[in-house]
């Protein structure tokens, strides 16, 4: 493909973006299935030119509204400030891949080659921009953010607006962590292991994973090692009765059943069929076969009624905003809107208050997003504990000594990971335990061995 061939094709899919029509990872993944004649340096060029404008869209659009004489803030502006201002190529380049031709992008017209020519010497960034506009996130979210995130906010935002590496989990049925080093090293990939979860390596080259024996064979799963921490704190045990709340495809899933070593009862609960169904061949691959995989109706479904106080870890990943996942979503921001949060957290409440029937006494409920955000983090797990006086916290640095061993990376009794101070997805963890059934009296333990032997003698 010419250069101007991936402009055009980068311009249609993000018109579809902004469109709504599907995430942008969807909608990227089905073009290239539809053009397999785009070879690897074109398609890196079209993903490059996307995620141009889906990480730096503020800006863009600050300099549009400055510069742009009522030019529109749509795909194509966009791509032509990104590709000055992000990519760092010339206007004479911009102008001949703009010629017009076949698969290639209309002629620049006189407005925008005046904006092109008035910000050809100017920086992405600039000294008047306001903070939302420099750390590309929607305006509404900024008190939100600020609370969060206090004065770390500017640094946590520029990590969030830059590519996340490839995280994978050693599947610990198949092997560990060492084994699977060497055997990608053997394939030419230089992996790094994760600082933080000892079961994590980290690539930061493109790879062809799906067609990794490696892979193929379940000794490696993709899993960011925020999440990765997340299923190991739920300290789920060989035996133990575990529920995965909100399975989704799989993810945590695979990794609470390597940390039972696959012995025990596993549930997968979802309320989509077809979430479920993904993965079936995840959990094939990866040697599991301790799951259950329950569809729910809804967060009241009657099966956790029938199922109450039965289990000794419940792990409830709850639906989110997913502004920890920005690394890899930058999309994400732009379609959030404020009733979004507000329903998210409504609905969090009410998963928490079902999932946590199913807790037994002295089990505990683990909860888990992948948001930034206090309303969905440690506001909600407060209003759960001041509602349900039966359940209390569990410090994590006490829960992260006994199930990763060493000194927890965050103050506090929850667990909040960032990707500019830990290097992970934005994630939170609250850990909260069901009070143990009180202990009968000491003259009652010692009393009813009595009974029985009084009557096997009458007898």
């Amino acid at each position: 493909m010419t250069p101007g061939a991936t402009v055009q094709a980068a311009m249609e899919l993000i018109a579809g973006i902004e469109a709504g029509t599907a995430p942008a990872d969807d909608l990227v993944a089905n073009y290239f299935r539809r053009h397999r004649f785009a070879g690897v340096k074109d398609r890196g060029a079209i993903s490059e030119h996307i995620y141009a404008v889906l990480r730096h869209r503020a800006q863009l659009d600050w300099w549009i509204g400055l510069k742009g004489e009522g030019l529109p803030t749509d795909a194509r502006t966009r791509l032509l400030a990104a590709l000055l201002l992000v990519e760092e190529w010339t206007f004479p380049d911009i102008a001949q891949a703009c010629d017009g031709d076949r698969f290639r992008p209309l002629p620049l017209s006189g407005a925008e080659g005046r904006f092109l020519g008035a910000i050809e010497t100017e920086k992405l960034t600039h000294r008047d921009m306001p903070p939302e506009v420099r750390g590309n996130y929607p305006a509404w979210l900024q008190p939100h953010l600020e609370a969060a995130l206090g004065r770390d906010l500017p640094m946590e935002m520029a990590a969030l607006n830059r590519p996340a590496a490839l995280d994978l989990r050693v599947n610990t049925l198949k092997g560990d962590r060492d084994e699977a080093w060497a055997l990608m090293e053997a394939e030419g990939i230089k992996p790094g292991r994760t600082a933080l979860s000892p079961l994590g390596l980290r690539v930061f080259e493109r790879i062809p994973l799906a067609s990794l024996p490696i892979f193929k064979d379940g000794l490696i799963e993709v899993q960011d090692e925020g999440s990765q921490l997340a299923a190991i704190l739920a300290d789920a045990r060989p035996g133990m009765r575990v529920v995965d709340f909100c399975a989704g495809a799989g993810g945590k899933t695979l990794a609470l059943a390597a940390a039972m070593k696959n012995k025990g009862h596993l549930i997968a609960c979802d309320i989509s069929e077809r979430r479920l169904e993904r993965s079936a061949q995840r959990l094939r691959r990866a040697g599991v076969s301790i799951v259950q995989r329950r569809v729910l109706t809804g967060e009241r479904d009657k099966w956790v009624k029938r199922h109450a106080q039965g289990f000794d870890r419940v792990f409830v990943d709850a639906p989110c905003t997913g502004t920890g996942t920005w690394r890899r979503n930058p999309d994400a921001k732009w379609r959030l809107q404020p009733k979004d949060l507000e329903e998210l957290a409504a609905l969090q409440k009410e998963i928490l208050d079902s999932a946590a029937r199913l807790v037994k006494p002295g089990g505990r409920l683990v909860y888990a997003t992948c948001s930034m955000l206090r309303e969905e983090d440690e506001d909600q797990a407060t209003a759960f504990m001041a509602s349900h006086p039966q359940f209390s916290l569990v410090p994590v640095a006490d829960v992260w000594r006994d199930t990763i061993g060493g000194e927890c990376p965050v103050r506090g009794d929850m667990l909040r990971l960032s990707p500019g101070r830990h290097k992970t997805d934005g994630f939170f963890v609250a850990i909260m335990e069901r009070a143990p059934l009180p202990t009968p009296p000491a003259e009652e333990i010692s009393e009813s061995p009595a009974e029985p032997e009084s009557e096997a003698s009458e007898a």
